[in-house]
């Protein structure tokens, strides 16, 4: 695997303090919103700022776009520069659930133009199993100087979808679990399914039990059922666990993979909600 894009608890616990490196907790809870927050509070990497995905991961709710739609360039930006993330500096990001959160954080960041991060293998409890201090003190760094420029072709929208869907460029990837994307179930949005010509790859699937990324020669077994001339435009339920299948494909070499933010939340509020115009 890369060592730009992983970094094991050993290496985390090995970086000089002096070092530019900025470390966001990214633990949260879709069925708790605030129990993130008081994890942190309760015992933290030495170091570490919250980023919440909802008031720092996400841009404010609309009609369209998804129940967590992608922060503007400015509030992201803002954020940034409040956690003291400079243009050089190493962003480690982490959380407790397999990834579902520390990805779309990595994935923020890639979008708008940082270039070095690193995902924390095993994240929260690989620190924690380690034996590694942890620490409930927050400090106020001095603000950085990260300017986010957003890097828009790596995005589709639902109007691109929409209007390819009976010969699509590219290939759907579904990254919510199979119950879901069969239409079995459906807990959180208003329509069950998927989008058509989707291929259901379930995020999970890309880590173990206890968190840890799956080696390379896995994670292209896991993958090797798509052809490798399809672009893979990649979506879940709100644009945040299809960051985890982005990541295992970056890691890899699937460099030119695409995110749908929105996702089936957004594309259900364009059926319940039609534009004027079809798309």
């Amino acid at each position: 695997m890369s060592e730009k894009a992983i970094i094991e608890v050993s290496e985390l616990a090995d970086l000089e303090p002096t070092s530019d490196v900025v470390i966001l907790d990214c633990r949260y809870d879709l069925a708790d919103p605030e129990a993130g927050a008081r994890a942190y509070s309760a015992g933290h990497i030495p170091g570490a700022r919250y980023a919440c995905l909802h008031t720092d991961l996400s841009g404010p709710l609309g009609r369209y776009g998804g129940r967590h739609p992608l922060p503007s360039p400015a509030e992201f930006q803002q954020f940034a520069r409040e956690n003291g993330i400079n243009r050089d500096s190493l962003v480690v990001v982490y959380d407790d659930s397999r990834l579902a959160f520390a990805a779309r954080a990595w994935f923020l960041l890639h979008y708008f133009g940082h270039e070095k991060i690193a995902v924390l293998n095993g994240g929260f409890k690989a620190w924690r199993d380690a034996g590694l201090p942890l620490s409930t003190s927050t400090s106020s760094p001095a603000p950085g100087n990260f300017v986010a420029t957003p890097r828009n072709d790596m995005l589709l929208d639902h109007r691109q979808i929409y209007r390819n869907l009976e010969n699509p460029p590219w290939q759907l990837v579904d990254a919510r679990d199979t119950q879901r994307f069969a239409g079995i179930e459906e807990p959180l949005d208003p329509i069950a399914g998927h989008i058509p010509t989707a291929l259901n790859k379930p995020w999970q699937g890309v880590t173990r039990e206890d968190g840890k990324l799956k080696s390379v020669r896995e994670l292209r077994d896991h993958w090797q059922d798509i052809p490798a001339d399809d672009r893979l435009v990649n979506y879940c339920g709100s644009g945040v666990t299809a960051c985890v299948n982005l990541f295992s494909l970056y890691l890899i070499g699937c460099t030119d993979a695409l995110l749908y933010p929105g996702s089936w939340s957004d594309w259900c509020a364009h059926i319940v909600y039609p534009e004027t115009e079809a798309g």
